[in-house]
């Protein structure tokens, strides 16, 4: 940044000014809201124990920059913020301070165990908010929520027990994806991974001695929970074999030989093993034929008595040990590398078992409603090909288990009568006796809601649903159902469709009847610039916050809006934000240059622009900001700064500054345009747009209101002052080639002629001082018929000519000449090899048209060479 601007301090003392004022609130711009103009987004809440990352960064800046256009349109604005409690991560961090101090949560107890998450959650959950200040985003700080505060836990609370009392929340035993670590996981919150393992092949002798089945599996470990095995009823190879006992390998149990036409004949050897405990695929089958369900492992993973002499091994590390010993007694036939998918926790990546558990799930029918909705259009993604992921996803939609097996986390409220056995929920913190039996000997169930359970209530629950009077007037109004539900938009990444956006619009619609959203945005990835995902392992990561202390948050925001294009992954390089650096350069630049020729400049409102070449550049304002409204109404955050980019830059500061340079008059209106312009860019970039609008109004934001509570840009409107200028502009660059053409490009010279057909002497007066000063031309004559002995240059509005009969034109013609020589030979060269059919037939097809192209790029230069040989001639 040039000297003057040092955007690490304006940026720290801007943000801080403008929340102290509560420009942020719902009511900040109150001056300018209109009736009826109510817009409403949510946060998506970061975790507590999390720490800025670029997805964030693109996410809040995509947030921040829509609901600045919206306050500043006149909107009645809600931007919620908050942060959630992050069940499994907290936990894990709370667990392994314990750990570091020699001791457990479990010789703690929950209580205390639960103060000290507490504890950590006050000490942390400040840390991603303040990173959130730094990027210049602007919710309702003073709203902010938190996942367990005393009013979402109401709601929370008022949620299960409406859907338990309804039955469309159940607990029973089933098979679910269960890490030794973390407990109960959801389908979606299960990693796969391709694994190169193993395909172990064991004989399964015959319970009478008289041979054996070759069984082929990839978890030898889990064999001892096998209640069968079973053949394809068609395959010929083993229909006499059903009915049979097998009896399994090291053990005496004996289990029998099964049809079922789940088995794929033409996969490994035809015979499979059926451990109804241990896989999804086997637990139907186990239903479907009444086997014994045998679990032969701990919630931790420890192997038990099933297992025999294997017992007290950890799950994944028997199979080797297990391994052996079947090649010791020759059970095992072969071992083949198999590579498979393998499930792994998304929180800790331990490797994730099918396994049977008392559990709580969420009805799948509740998504019914939401998802008639969506499919009827109450619901519109951006970019529109997102709702056949979400039909894909929601057509095969099974029961939600949302119990975990955790201590951090909001507890399931259903009791358990410990005299008569009866069990109900409640929104009482502590019930004082059973329905039934009126006992007080009740027992709350010990394990608390999944995260995501929470979170799915947030488009409502943080308007007040649910809460009681807990916080009313401070962290939510009465009427904030009515003015924020459903909300306006949803912005979030593409890979949180399915854990959170769904689920939001299941519990949205059940509760309310309504979706949650009008309109949903789901954002790509940021990758880094060679098109990699980020990762630490491969040392590609970029920090935001880094970012925003080498460059500043204005140019890593107006990086990222610019290169988020709807549906397309953002590659991010320190060259786009250099770029970027660039950009604010030339704006702090163009605005002291204004102050160098004015020292202060008028507000648009009620001003009136008179030169023409201020009536221009308002006319290209209106079309940029025509351009960027329709851009951001559509969430093409990427057209809209690209807009922008080309007004302020192209326009702006490389035309509209020079062209001043004839036009001294216009300065003033210049600088009230570019105050208007700092409007229309302040909702990607607040600060130096701020900082300049200031600058130029003789003010200071200290002292003044903000840009952010002021009305955006409206006027549309082009103007017939376009035309004069596009012609203009045309001569200037015309005349500049036709210098090039006799090697005068950046000097001076005495006249130049321009031929323009059907204007007006009265423009062509206007027009002269500014091609003469840009073009560099001491005389410039406007003529109707060609010029003689003289360079010319045909533009797309007219024709320029410079005389050359003061000019020494023979070392021209003599470079012009060699050039057209050199051509030649090149195209000869290339047309020989090109029209030789040995040639052709034998070179690779990217050899051909490597020369085709050659070849036709020589022709073009060759025939503008002689063109303007010709033209000197």
């Amino acid at each position: 940044m040039s000297n003057g601007y040092e955007p690490q301090n304006i940026e720290n003392q801007f943000y801080k000014i403008c929340e102290d004022r509560k420009y942020f609130e719902v009511d900040g711009n109150k001056a300018i809201q209109e009736e009826g103009k109510n817009f409403s987004i949510m946060m998506p809440p970061p975790n507590v124990t999390g720490r800025l990352h670029i997805g964030h960064a693109l996410t809040f800046t995509l947030q921040d920059i829509i609901t600045r256009y919206k306050r500043m349109d006149g909107y009645k604005t809600l931007w919620q913020p908050g942060t959630d409690h992050a069940g499994i991560a907290t936990q894990n961090v709370v667990e392994k301070q314990l750990l570091a101090e020699g001791t457990t949560k479990e010789e703690i107890g929950r209580e205390k165990f639960l103060e000290r998450a507490w504890a950590w959650k006050e000490e942390s959950a400040g840390i991603m908010t303040d990173q959130l200040r730094k990027m210049g985003v602007s919710p309702a700080w003073e709203r902010e929520r938190f996942t367990m505060d005393a009013g979402l836990q109401k709601s929370v609370k008022e949620a299960f027990v409406h859907l338990y009392n309804e039955g469309l929340i159940i607990r029973g035993n089933y098979m679910v994806n269960w890490c030794t670590h973390d407990g109960a996981l959801s389908d979606i919150e299960v990693e796969h991974e391709d694994h190169d393992g193993k395909f172990y092949h064991i004989k399964y002798p015959f319970a009478d001695g008289s041979g054996h089945v070759e069984v082929a599996t990839t978890r030898p470990e889990t064999y001892f929970g096998d209640t069968a095995v079973m053949v394809h009823p068609n395959d010929n190879r083993y229909k006499d074999l059903i009915g049979k006992k097998i009896r399994l390998p090291l053990l005496q149990r004996e289990v029998t030989i099964i049809a079922d036409e789940h088995v794929d004949m033409d996969f490994g050897t035809g015979v499979v093993k059926v451990t109804p405990a241990h896989d999804q695929n086997d637990y139907e089958v186990g239903k479907r034929h009444d086997l014994e369900f045998i679990t032969v492992f701990d919630e931790k993973g420890i192997l038990n008595d099933y297992a025999e002499e294997f017992k007290g091994l950890e799950r994944l590390e028997s199979r080797d040990i297990i391994v052996k010993r079947l090649e010791e007694e020759g059970y095992m036939v072969k071992i083949e590398d198999h590579k498979h998918q393998v499930g792994h926790c998304y929180r800790c990546k331990n490797v994730v078992e099918p396994y049977i558990s008392k559990q709580w799930f969420v009805r799948s029918k509740v998504a019914d409603k939401s998802i008639e909705k969506t499919n009827n259009g109450e619901a519109k993604f951006f970019p529109p090909h997102w709702i056949n992921s979400y039909n894909s996803w929601m057509g095969d939609l099974r029961d939600w288990c949302i119990s975990r097996q955790l201590w951090w986390g909001h507890q399931i409220p259903v009791f358990y009568c410990d005299d008569c056995d009866h069990e109900f929920a409640s929104q009482e913190e502590a019930p004082s006796a059973c329905p039934k039996c009126a006992s007080k000997n009740l027992t709350q169930d010990p394990d608390v809601l999944d995260t995501w359970f929470s979170s799915a209530l947030w488009p409502f629950s943080t308007l007040g649903w649910g809460n009681g009077d807990s916080e009313m007037d401070k962290l939510f109004k009465s009427d904030d159902m009515k003015d924020f539900y459903p909300n306006t938009l949803l912005i979030t990444g593409f890979d949180i469709l399915f854990f959170w956006v769904a689920r939001m619009m299941m519990m949205g619609e059940s509760f309310n009847g309504e979706l949650p959203f009008k309109h949903i945005y789901l954002h790509a990835l940021v990758r880094d610039e060679k098109g990699d995902k980020m990762s630490k392992s491969k040392g590609n990561v970029i920090d935001p916050l880094d970012m925003v202390n080498k460059y500043s948050a204005d140019i890593l925001r107006f990086t990222l809006a610019i290169s988020a294009a709807q549906g397309r992954d953002i590659r991010m390089s320190q060259e786009k934000l250099e770029l970027n650096r660039n950009f604010t350069n030339k704006l702090y630049n163009a605005s002291k240059y204004l102050q160098m020729n004015v020292d202060t400049f008028p507000d648009m409102k009620g001003f009136c622009v008179e030169s023409d070449l201020g009536r221009y550049m308002m006319s290209r304002l209106n079309l940029a900001t025509k351009e960027v409204r329709a851009a951001l109404d559509e969430y093409k955050f990427n057209d809209a700064a690209t807009v922008m980019y080309r007004f302020l830059w192209n326009e702006f500061c490389d035309w509209g500054i020079e062209l001043s340079k004839a036009d001294k008059g216009a300065i003033v209106e210049l600088g009230a345009i570019f105050k208007e312009a700092m409007k229309l860019l302040h909702p990607f970039m607040p600060f130096i747009t701020e900082y300049l609008y200031h600058e130029l109004s003789g003010t200071s934001l200290e002292n003044a209101e903000s840009i952010m509570i002021s009305p955006y840009p409206s006027k549309t409107k082009q103007r017939k002052e376009e035309k004069k200028f596009e012609i203009i502009m045309d001569a200037i660059v015309s005349i500049r080639r036709a210098k090039v053409l006799v090697d005068l490009a950046n000097q001076k010279i005495e006249k130049a002629f321009v031929k323009i057909d059907g204007i007006s002497d009265a423009d062509k007066e206007m027009m002269l001082p500014f091609i003469a000063r840009l073009a560099k031309v001491t005389e410039v004559e406007f003529i109707e018929t060609k010029v003689e002995n003289a360079v010319s240059d045909i533009a797309d509005t007219c024709e320029t000519f410079i005389p050359t009969d003061s000019i020494d034109l023979s070392s021209i013609i003599s470079k012009l000449s060699k050039q057209n020589e050199k051509l030649q030979k090149e195209i000869d060269k290339l047309n020989g090899m090109l029209n030789n059919e040995r040639f052709v037939a034998n070179a690779p097809e990217d050899v051909l048209v490597k020369n085709r192209e050659a070849l036709a790029d020589a022709q073009t230069k060759q025939v503008k060479v002689q063109e303007q040989l010709n033209s000197l001639k």
